[in-house]
């Protein structure tokens, strides 16, 4: 038997008869992996499932706990997920191949757990804005987020990136680590603790992959090279696979991103610009697009350089992708809205035999 405790599984309430709480750790196409008291089983989505969630956000995740029906000799069945205690999401830009997007979904990228690993190579990839895009959707997630910087081998002196980033984000704790000769690493097992969940975000060729080698003290990933022309990574992780490291803790790897869309991002935008939102505040009018206003507190907060020009151009960014994704995905809420509506009005008439009354 095993002690789902160990997954990060806490009971809230009783399982109904016949059914096993389970934890996903795995997800290949429409197969899931979950490990259960009973072992490692492989699942499937009971058909009424697909019918009984009400968006594509709803539909079980790694990281996950679920209860299934099992089966000790054949895919057992997922037919709950259990409610979510954190969640990371990006935006989906569906068709986005035709040179514009016709519909923005939420993508679960992984739930569950306790710390976001923003990772970053210190190579000629480096960004801060991109790492700070992810910061922004990691406050958002619920889980508190670290910013890894890897690849510390690679600069002549990674001291000098490393206070930019802790300059950027004096409250996320930053490391500076070497997967291959071990540089920092030890500084993590703070976070590594047993029962506890990571998930490692960044884009390909950042080092996730070698990064989990490491501290998995062997070797379950396969680790690709970058380019030398660009230092641009290529995709290692095929899928979302949940591991348990020697210390007890869990790490959630996931396919790296070459670009991550913000999704309905407003907390993580509030809780990261917390001091241009004070400046904000201040305007003399609530409606103030601090272009030309008069008693615009945002203006001249960048003329007297008590706000750095490049952190309002970081905020207005964020805010103008996070509008967008806003208004796009305002008229699929109605829309499910109203057809939730309308079904239940037709559920309602067959119940009362076809009469509207």
């Amino acid at each position: 038997m095993i002690d789902l405790k160990t997954y990060g599984y806490k009971e809230i309430e009783a399982v109904p008869n016949g059914l096993i709480p389970g934890r996903i750790t795995e997800l290949q196409r429409d197969r899931f992996t979950v490990i259960t008291e009973q072992g490692e089983v492989t699942a499937v989505l009971k058909g009424a499932f697909y019918h009984s969630v009400e968006s594509r956000e709803d539909f079980p995740c790694v990281g996950d706990f679920v209860l299934l029906r099992y089966n000790e000799s054949g895919d057992s069945l997922i037919v709950t997920v259990l409610p979510r205690r954190s969640k990371f999401s990006r935006a989906d830009y569906a068709g986005h191949a035709t040179g514009y997007a016709k519909t923005i979904l939420e993508q679960v990228v992984a739930t569950n757990f306790d710390y976001v690993f923003i990772v970053s190579s210190l190579n000629w990839d480096f960004k801060i804005n991109r790492i700070m895009r992810y910061l922004t959707q990691a406050r958002q997630s619920g889980g508190q987020p670290v910013i890894i910087l890897t690849k510390a081998d690679l600069v002549e002196d990674f001291n000098i990136p490393l206070a930019e980033v802790k300059q950027s984000t004096p409250d996320v704790p930053v490391h500076a680590v070497c997967s291959h000769t071990g540089l920092g690493l030890s500084e993590l097992g703070a976070y590594l603790m047993p029962g506890k969940t990571v998930v490692f975000l960044g884009m390909s060729g950042v080092g996730k992959s070698s990064l989990l080698n490491a501290l998995m003290e062997q070797d379950v990933m396969t680790v690709k090279g970058i380019r030398e022309v660009d230092s641009r990574g290529r995709h290692t992780t095929t899928h979302r696979q949940l591991f348990m490291l020697p210390s007890g803790a869990m790490v959630m790897d996931t396919p790296g991103m070459r670009e991550l869309g913000l999704f309905d991002a407003d907390e993580g935008i509030r809780a990261g610009f917390a001091d241009v939102e004070q400046w904000v505040a201040q305007c003399r009018f609530s409606d103030c697009r601090h272009q030309a206003e008069p008693g615009c507190a945002v203006l001249a907060a960048l003329a007297d350089g008590s706000l750095p020009r490049e952190r309002w151009e970081r905020y207005v960014i964020q805010q103008g992708e996070n509008n967008f994704v806003h208004n796009k995905t305002s008229y699929l809420i109605e829309k499910r809205a109203r057809t939730k509506s309308i079904a239940m009005k037709n559920k309602q008439t067959k119940k009362n035999g076809g009469s509207n009354k």
